[in-house]
């Protein structure tokens, strides 16, 4: 049994269990600076003594010369932004000077620093998920600065959202960190989305989450003794137990209570603990402040509002008290264990002259105030915060609290406080303060802007919701102009992103009907055509390419209106594979000096990230890689610079990695590939992007020889039908049926490669290199079907023919080269390597030159492609030449017969 004895706290009762694991991460965490890090989670009903171990952690920490940074979550403070985190961080990152700060972060300091509050927001809308990576890495960074270093955080099932997403992802690192986190909370108090990342964050423990139980009847009665002296009989003690529950923090208080009544703790008074205990919680405890005076219970009326900072002076001006009637309620009402001074031990810094003895207080005295005073109370907290020169996302917690009254102040300082929460990455808080907008409600001229507003806020999270919102906003009076256009277009791509194609495009058609012709007409049918041009579905509409030809003929590309129609119709004119000289042309008309014009970069709002996507991606199906590259690697720089880690930042790394694939850099494209794969893990599976990462990771396993990998990924990933209903390059079916004919299904693989022909035909897509379906079917039926086997090589070469690009043809060629035999099969395999020479594809070319070397029996030429093979990191193909090489030994050919 633990033996019953006094420690540093009460509720350090029967916890030596706990305090050795505790001792024990601490000191693992101390025996070297590359000790990985480690996670305790403390889990426990309220009062059972969380804070006490933290406290304690903190003095055995900083015994050990450990840095201790330490924040608690507040139930009034769960929809303050990066509230928790920011406790944590900014008692580090405040001393800083502003240029000190900014070289420590490096690119970091502009993602993170306005969530942290150590610099302003910029102009645009913060990436969530590029904030939180920033936060992340902001927090490796200072904790290979200060280790050891110890993380605890107090109340975790009050932190807001954005700090959980934060503590989700820093705890996935901790093997690579020297840091102990260290962080409490009930079992309950938990909704919504901070369940999931509190799950995760237990999930990345490698000890048993402690769960905290009350006092035995032995511990209780030791700590009654301790309290009250020794003469305490045992049917007191045992009273003591019972009507507590052994809950340290309420046996503490009932002892307290014991103490200032003067009670005597013998058997005969047992019978007043249960009153004495109601007095220190509930309807007891309101009472008791009651009994203090009015002004007191004002005073710690403005406490619980306020909820944190907690001043003499702020509460003062929030209770209308004068200052020293404030003194004297704050004296008050630590005398009465209901507020005390902020332990300077926590480590939590701030301007607090005062804190609750207990959350369970705060809770009860905030529930305590009448609902229309409370009401009114945040109302004034908010005009307090405001004066103070701390901003419309300061107040806004308590805006949020005020009465709904047609207040069209309110309603501007409401939207005022989402634009800055959206500036710091925040949209959840931006949507609860649009949404508070519309309650008030909004005067008919605004009210369809806050629902616009309130669409963009939905738009990551909620597309079904953003949907209602902006058809409602469109169906008012007050979005005119460039604005509803905006709208227009921001509710079609939520309808494609719930995937109601056909209601996206008619949204923009029924709208490009009411305007003149003109730069905004022009830009809704190009949205229009975008929308049909990413959709996979079985058709397309009549005529499309017809109509977005002759569209696309009138336009010069003297705006980005017109700029648009000109990628569209490239894009369209590659897939459907016409002349890639042509295509390539009407891909120039839309640049700048060889740039991007302004307003259509890959961060500008206006167009999204698709368009761009398909400028980008005609050039590298085109061969003008040079050019593709070019782009995909701004797209990079560009996202990483503003910290959108989302899609964007997904697409950017598979789209780089598509264009290391194209040139043969195998081994970095694999790379990139992984890491893009690793990023839409975050974002979500099922997504079009997923499946961009995935298919490109498993064609460039497949060219390099890597088999198994390339099925593990596939089947990893879910990289099987139904496909996503957007395009995707390349063509997954293909890119599947090789696969499988590459692991030796091959019936499977055939049907894979027809189904690819199917929905190829069905939308006029005849591009030969993004669907390579025809060149692996035909070397697939080569012997169960050579008719239809040489029908498809002829199909497939004259197609490449029509494109005309070096890689088309070549590829071509060495399809038509597989399917014949003798001097014709070498000319063929000749062609296709002198074709591919001149491709700025290597790994095709080092194939193609492998393939004549033994069909043409010349060393010379399989040497060249096994080094070939070897500089695009081809594993596959460079043993193959390898073997072949074996066979053909000193300085003859090779005497192999095909």
């Amino acid at each position: 049994m633990t033996e019953v004895r006094p420690t540093a706290s009460a509720s350090l009762w029967e916890r030596d269990e706990e305090i050795a694991t505790i001792t024990a991460a601490v000191d693992t965490l101390c025996a070297d600076r590359s000790s990985p890090g480690s996670l305790l989670m403390l889990r426990g009903e309220s009062g059972l003594g969380k804070t006490a171990l933290l406290a304690e952690t903190r003095r055995i920490a900083e015994q050990r010369g450990c840095t201790v940074w330490s924040a608690r979550g507040g139930e009034t403070l769960r929809t303050v932004p990066f509230n928790v985190v920011r406790q944590l961080l900014q008692p580090a990152l405040v001393p800083m000077l502003p240029e000190e700060a900014r070289e420590y972060l490096g690119d970091w300091y502009d993602i993170a620093g306005p969530a942290l509050g150590i610099t302003e927001p910029g102009g645009r809308h913060a990436d969530p998920q590029g904030v939180c990576e920033g936060l992340v890495a902001a927090v490796c960074r200072l904790a290979r600065r200060d280790w050891p270093l110890v993380l605890t955080i107090d109340d975790a099932h009050w932190a807001d959202q954005e700090t959980l997403n934060w503590l989700s992802a820093f705890t996935e690192n901790l093997a690579d960190l020297p840091v102990l986190v260290v962080v409490a909370r009930r079992p309950g108090d938990v909704r919504g989305v901070s369940t999931p990342h509190l799950d995760a964050v237990a999930a990345a423990t490698e000890h048993p989450v402690t769960v905290l139980s009350a006092l035995t009847p032995p511990a209780a009665a030791g700590l009654t003794r301790a309290t009250l002296g020794e003469n305490a009989d045992a049917a007191f003690c045992r009273e003591v137990w019972a009507v507590t529950g052994g809950n340290p923090y309420e046996t503490v208080e009932l002892l307290a209570k014991v103490q200032d009544s003067g009670l005597e703790p013998v058997e005969a008074n047992a019978g007043e603990l249960r009153a004495l205990n109601r007095s220190a919680r509930g309807g007891g405890l309101v009472a008791r402040l009651e009994e203090l005076g009015i002004d007191a219970t004002r005073f710690a009326w403005a406490a619980a509002i306020l909820g944190n900072d907690i001043t003499v002076g702020l509460v003062a001006e929030l209770a209308t008290l004068d200052h020293d009637d404030a003194v004297r309620c704050a004296e008050r009402l630590r005398s009465a264990r209901i507020l005390t001074t902020p332990d300077p031990g926590t480590g939590r810094s701030g301007p607090a002259d005062l804190e609750f003895v207990h959350p369970l207080i705060a809770t009860a005295v905030y529930h305590s105030i009448p609902d229309a005073l409370r009401r009114a109370m945040h109302g004034i907290a908010a005009r307090i915060v405001t004066d103070s020169g701390r901003g419309a996302a300061a107040a806004s917690r308590h805006l949020l609290e005020v009465h709904p009254d047609d207040d069209e102040e309110l309603v501007q300082q409401l939207r005022d406080a989402a634009g800055e929460h959206l500036a710091v990455g925040a949209p959840d808080a931006a949507r609860r303060c649009l949404e508070r907008a519309l309650e008030e409600p909004p005067r008919p001229e605004v009210h369809a802007r806050v629902l616009y507003e309130l669409g963009c806020a939905t738009f990551l999270t909620a597309p079904a919701r953003t949907i209602g919102h902006l058809r409602t906003a469109l169906g008012m009076s007050g979005l005119d102009g460039d604005a509803r256009v905006d709208a227009v277009v921001r509710l079609s791509q939520a309808l494609l992103h719930n995937n109601q194609m056909e209601e996206a495009v008619r949204t923009v058609d029924e709208e490009a009907a009411r305007l003149d012709p003109g730069p905004a007409r022009m830009r809704l049918q190009a949205v229009r055509f975008m929308w049909e041009g990413i959709h996979a579905g079985e058709t397309t509409a009549p005529g499309r390419s017809e109509r977005l030809a002759d569209l696309a003929a009138t336009c010069s590309g003297r705006d980005n209106s017109e700029r648009a129609l000109l990628i569209l119709r490239g894009f369209d004119a590659m897939m459907r594979g016409e002349n890639a000289e042509v295509v390539t042309e009407i891909s120039d008309r839309v640049l700048v000096n060889g740039s991007l014009a302004p307003g259509l970069g890959w961060t500008d709002a206006e167009w999204g990230v698709e368009l761009l996507l398909m400028l980008a991606s005609t050039y590298a199906y085109t061969d003008r890689l040079d050019r593709a590259e070019s782009l995909y690697n701004e797209a990079l720089r560009s996202y990483e610079s503003v910290g959108w880690s989302g899609g964007h930042l997904v697409l950017a790394h598979a789209y780089v990695g598509l264009a290391h694939r194209r040139r043969g850099r195998l081994a970095a494209a694999e790379k990139s590939l992984r890491e893009s794969l690793r990023l839409a893990e975050r974002v979500g599976r099922g997504l079009p992007l997923y499946w961009t990462a995935t298919c490109n990771l498993v064609d460039t396993l497949l060219v390099r020889g890597h088999v198994d990998e390339a099925w593990e990924v596939a089947e990893r990933h879910g990289f099987a039908p139904p496909y996503p209903s957007t395009i995707v390059l390349p063509d997954p079916r293909s890119v599947r049926g090789r696969l499988l004919l590459a692991v030796g299904r091959t019936k499977d693989g055939v049907n894979e490669l027809e189904a690819a022909e199917k929905a190829a035909s069905s939308r006029g897509h005849h591009n030969p290199v993004h669907l390579f379906w025809a060149a692996d079917l035909a070397r697939a039926l080569a012997t169960e079907d050579p008719v239809r086997a040489a029908r498809l090589a002829a199909e497939y070469r004259g197609r490449a023919e029509r494109f005309g690009t070096d890689t088309a043809l070549g590829e071509a060629l060495r399809c038509a080269a597989a399917l014949e035999t003798g001097r014709r099969a070498v000319q063929l395999a000749a062609r296709a390597v002198a074709h591919l020479e001149s491709s700025p594809c290597q790994y095709e070319h080092a194939a193609a030159r492998v393939e004549y070397g033994v069909l043409a029996r010349s060393r010379a030429d399989l040497e060249r492609g096994l080094a070939l093979a070897r500089s695009c990191g081809a594993d596959g193909l460079a043993a193959r030449a390898e073997a072949e090489l074996a066979m053909a030994p000193g300085g003859e050919p090779g005497n192999r017969s095909r």
